[in-house]
């Protein structure tokens, strides 16, 4: 548990000294990592009042650029065909099972290219599952819930700062 704790405190001291000194390029490179320290490194930035601006810029470059190309160079060098061939050898070469799950990984890979291709269809119809669609309801509820709070949020500071503003004076 110790250890634990000191491996959290040292994060948190590492946050801090990165958005102090480093600010924009810091936030910028923690948003560009693939890493969990991204939500410490957003806690320490409203603990320090950095402003909205820099931080939601740095977000904005890092997520949306440096980190989507980083994974998207990921994905293309693992799924290349040398790599999957590779994988299909090693798949093969399991004792005992290799030979019975090397069949369906090939006909899954086969049909997931296939899917790709054709632009997430397969045999001209839509692939959507029940699932997908119950999260993609269950995220829009999830903006829409947060744009009532917020609106109700301004309506609540508005009626705090004009009305009862009025009747103080």
């Amino acid at each position: 548990k110790q250890w634990y704790q000191r491996r959290v405190r040292g994060a948190k001291l590492a946050m801090h000294t990165l958005v102090q000194r480093a600010g924009f390029l810091g936030i910028l490179l923690c948003a560009s990592i693939p890493n969990p320290l991204f939500d410490l490194a957003g806690l320490t930035c409203g603990h320090f009042l950095v402003p909205f601006t820099t931080f939601f810029g740095a977000t904005l470059i890092g997520k949306a650029i440096v980190k989507m190309h980083i994974q998207m160079l990921f994905v293309i060098f693992i799924f290349s065909k040398h790599h999957l061939e590779t994988l299909e050898t090693l798949i093969s070469q399991i004792p005992e099972i290799g030979p019975a799950l090397h069949a369906p990984f090939v006909e899954f890979m086969d049909k997931q290219k296939l899917r790709l291709r054709s632009g997430g269809k397969q045999g001209g119809a839509p692939s959507e599952s029940v699932l997908s669609k119950c999260f993609e309801v269950f995220v829009v509820g999830m903006i829409l819930y947060f744009v009532i709070s917020l609106v109700n949020s301004l309506a609540q500071q508005y009626y705090k700062d004009n009305v009862e503003g009025k009747k103080q004076k």
